[in-house]
């Protein structure tokens, strides 16, 4: 003959916790978001700077292929605006300064152009408390000239 064990019913040992995983996740939810919506920003905006920082080195190029200062500033403008608007950065405004100082050195002389793209980028679609509306991203990219050829 076996030994029997008697039946026993299951006690809850936590009767007074029902409920309490509802109210975890109610409080932690938002939190959770917040934490998200940071990491989207985070993102965006490095993604944004590496864009601008592009545009600056295609603008410095740009220019440094040019005879003279003024299409040097043409050339870099429009290369920089094309840039951004290729890689679908939205600026809500943006601005190309391009140093031709290196224009003016003797031939022989080594020297270069300088572009500096500034972009304001708006990420008030996050709507993250305490987060500015818009961020500015400035980048600066140096491109040599050629020391023989005639300017």
């Amino acid at each position: 003959m076996t030994p029997t064990t008697p039946h026993r019913r299951p006690v809850r040992a936590h009767a007074g916790d029902a409920g309490s995983a509802t109210l975890e996740v109610a409080i932690l939810t938002p939190a959770l978001l917040l934490l998200l919506a940071l990491v989207v920003f985070a993102g965006r905006v490095q993604v944004a700077a590496g864009a601008v920082e592009h545009a600056a080195a295609v603008a410095a190029r740009e220019a440094s292929l040019t005879r003279t200062a003024g299409a040097a500033r043409t050339a870099a403008t429009t290369a920089a605006t094309i840039d951004l608007d290729g890689q679908d950065l939205r600026c809500a405004t943006s601005t190309v300064t391009v140093d031709t100082a290196g224009f003016a050195r003797p031939l022989g002389s080594g020297s270069h152009v300088t572009a500096t793209v500034t972009c304001t980028v708006s990420i008030a679609d996050l709507a993250i408390p305490g987060l500015p509306g818009t961020r500015t991203l400035t980048a600066t990219a140096t491109s040599p000239l050629d020391r023989y050829r005639a300017r």
